[in-house]
């Protein structure tokens, strides 16, 4: 354990470094990403279902910084694509590979990548940075389930965005102000509690 929150990158790093705990974060990432996968509710005029799944990617690769996130992200979906029903909706397999929504799922990955790198780079620090970390991975991820869109069911850009971004613009503003008190709130307790030492 580090002896001073300014030399710890991500929240992460006040555990262990040990190579069994890290196995444990990275399994428990992908495993919170499949759980908030099963909050998913169907909408009649996209095929792109409204999830929870973009708060934990986010979140969750916040507080492990981006190399725990590429391989959390990595895992849940080498996991759902070999078999394990934990997409959205309860479902895996490779067929979901062909569906409109897999897009996104490829796009956790890069999200994980932007989004632990600026976290290590202190943008999780206060409200106002963490809405930005969050918008951006947002952005990475609204980039590949657009163009996934594209492909799986052959739109141009302008549909694939009303179908989907339009819809999820309000449900990621939500999650925006959750992560803004989550994160800075958590540096904070942390910061409080090594000043009462």
């Amino acid at each position: 354990m580090y002896s001073h929150t300014l030399k710890r990158k991500t929240l992460s790093d006040l555990l262990s470094d040990s190579l069994p705990v890290q196995i444990a974060l990275v399994a428990s990432y992908a495993a919170l990403i499949g759980v908030f996968s099963q909050i998913s509710i169907p909408l009649p005029f996209t095929p792109v279902p409204l999830t929870g799944q973009t708060l934990a990617v986010l979140l969750g690769a916040a507080a492990l910084g981006h190399r725990r996130a590429i391989a959390g992200t990595l895992l849940y979906l080498a996991a759902g694509l070999a078999g394990l029903p934990w997409f959205a909706g309860g479902v895996g397999g490779v067929k979901v590979a062909l569906s409109p929504s897999f897009g996104y799922l490829v796009g956790f990955i890069a999200a994980g990548l932007v989004v632990g790198a600026l976290a290590e780079s202190k943008m999780d620090r206060t409200p106002i940075r963490m809405v930005t970390t969050m918008a951006l991975g947002n952005i990475v991820i609204y980039a590949f389930g657009v163009t996934g869109l594209m492909l799986s069911i052959h739109v141009g850009l302008g549909s694939a965005i009303v179908l989907g971004v339009l819809p999820f613009l309000l449900g990621d503003l939500v999650k925006m102000v959750i992560a803004a008190g989550l994160l800075p709130g958590a540096w904070f307790a942390v910061r409080r509690a090594e000043a009462g030492r």
